[in-house]
């Protein structure tokens, strides 16, 4: 284990700052934490602890087999071909060093934040996130409120097993299963979780037609998940990047919500009667958040798709950053035809209805 890649690695280490080691997701999130923007503390079990589990277990070939063969499984082929390579990242012995900084790292997250068994977000983030012309959006896993060390190291497997999933495998562009072309490793996020008011995803353009003077966002009550699946129907704003004004805005009559419930776990329910037909976000959240766009559009060089949540006391965080990927890059399909990006969803919602204007009375903060 070198000191350019140990097994572990906080996001606010300075060498976290777009370091290879975190794959695509957590590599950005160090970029985010080193140019001061707000992201939940976290730290990355990088692909260097990947590649040493899988040596340990004498894994490794298989899964380098696994992931060439790629190109030529049909769907019904991958369950059997990959049986006895997801058996053995499950069940094999973590190397006894990797599972003793695993322990450690989350112990330091339980002290950073002051509370025992820390709620957090386990995160998927390949290396081949960041092949050009492809994104795997919506392929990886990723798991909520997981509590208490024993149920992360349980995700964490369950992560990298995701790497040999039906929907990663059969991910193409161009009729070629991306995984097929190289030997990727697999870096899991651990994040505190965001007590979440509100969530959802931004683009730093109009995902209709790409005009990038424009900040596109949909919003929904609790976590982003209904976002990101797709199954909520969103609160929608199109903010001017120039003159920071909200020139079109859709508000969602929202009844349920994706939140936390001690006997279910993150779950989609009801909302209080309060809040139904309530804008989740106040003009001055919209407001802040394209400039947070604006700010990491600048910081990054290029168009951004942005994940977000604004916390219980009002503050906007940063959970994920990716490029945009639907102006800037060829389309990509997995034959899953399950999973879809969080602009894939927004595009479709948007295609099918176009975001309505505001009133020419009484528009200005009924956000």
């Amino acid at each position: 284990m070198s000191a350019a890649a140990p097994f572990v690695l906080w996001l606010d280490d300075p060498i976290a700052n777009g370091h290879p080691a975190l794959g695509g997701k957590f590599s950005s999130l160090g970029e985010m934490t080193a140019s001061g923007f707000s992201v939940p503390p976290g730290f990355g079990i990088t692909t260097t602890a990947y590649r040493s589990f899988m040596d340990d277990a004498g894994l490794s070939e298989e899964a380098r087999r696994v992931s060439a063969a790629a190109d030529k499984m049909a769907l019904e082929d991958i369950k059997s071909e990959t049986k006895t390579l997801i058996a053995g990242v499950l069940n094999a012995p973590l190397p006894a060093q990797l599972e003793a900084d695993i322990r450690e790292a989350y112990a330091e997250l339980e002290r950073r934040t002051g509370v025992k068994d820390v709620p957090v977000a386990v995160r998927s983030s390949g290396e081949s996130e960041d092949l050009a012309g492809a994104s795997f959006a919506g392929q990886y896993d990723t798991f909520l409120w997981v509590c208490g060390i024993e149920s992360v190291l349980h995700h964490v497997r369950q992560c990298w097993v995701g790497m040999f999933g039906e929907a990663v495998l059969s991910y193409r562009v161009d009729g070629q299963a991306v995984i097929s072309r190289g030997d990727f490793g697999m870096c899991v996020g651990i994040q505190q979780m965001v007590q979440a008011r509100a969530a959802g995803v931004m683009f730093t353009l109009n995902p209709l037609n790409g005009d990038r003077s424009k900040v596109a966002m949909e919003a929904v009550w609790g976590l982003g998940e209904g976002v990101v699946k797709g199954d909520i129907t969103p609160s929608r704003f199109m903010v001017d990047k120039v003159t920071l004004e909200i020139v079109e805005r859709k508000r969602s009559d929202q009844r349920e919500e994706y939140r936390f419930d001690p006997s279910q776990g993150v779950a989609v329910l009801p909302i209080e009667e309060a809040r139904i037909g309530v804008s989740c976000l106040e003009e001055s959240h919209v407001l802040a958040l394209a400039e947070l766009a604006k700010h990491i559009e600048r910081r990054r060089g290029a168009p951004q798709d942005i994940e977000w949540a604004v916390d219980v006391n009002g503050n906007v965080r940063v959970l994920q950053v990716r490029p945009e990927t639907v102006w800037s890059r060829k389309a990509a399909q997995s034959i899953v035809g399950k999973s879809r990006s969080p602009i894939g969803h927004v595009l479709a919602r948007m295609a099918g209805n176009q975001i309505a204007k505001p009133a020419a009375t009484g528009a200005k903060g009924a956000a």
